[in-house]
């Protein structure tokens, strides 16, 4: 995803129901965790264009599991070679996103609950 999709991204999911917190380019890991963990978030989405997916993604992953946060779903898009989805998978993001993601998916609507009191969808099932 990049400046263009991820907006189209953001609008889908708030007019899906979701309430969508923006936290800016150029977040480190422990930045991105701790904004989850202060907004008690449901789904972490990391847009990353830069080829540095293989080495921030398991940052996040383990700040998440540091902060007992093995509940968050974690989904990831940008410019991601084919051949590092079964890696990013097997750190435990739930969904890999290539350049375009149709805001119409059927994942992005239905909403169901993770967690007792919370509201998500079919995101973990790409």
């Amino acid at each position: 995803m990049g400046t263009t999709a991820a907006p189209r991204l953001w609008h889908a999911l708030r007019d899906a129901g979701f309430e969508v917190i923006y936290t800016g380019i150029r977040q480190t890991p422990q930045m991105i965790v701790e904004a989850a963990l202060q907004e008690d978030v449901d789904v972490v989405g990391l847009s990353i264009l830069s080829g540095a997916h293989m080495a921030l993604a398991p940052k996040v992953m383990e700040a998440l599991h540091d902060h007992s946060m093995t509940d968050v779903l974690v989904l990831m898009g940008g410019i991601i070679p084919d051949e590092d989805v079964a890696a990013l998978k097997a750190l435990g993001i739930k969904g890999v996103f290539a350049r375009y993601v149709d805001p119409g998916d059927r994942r992005f609507h239905q909403p169901r609950s993770r967690r007792p009191g919370r509201h998500l969808n079919g995101l973990d099932t790409p």
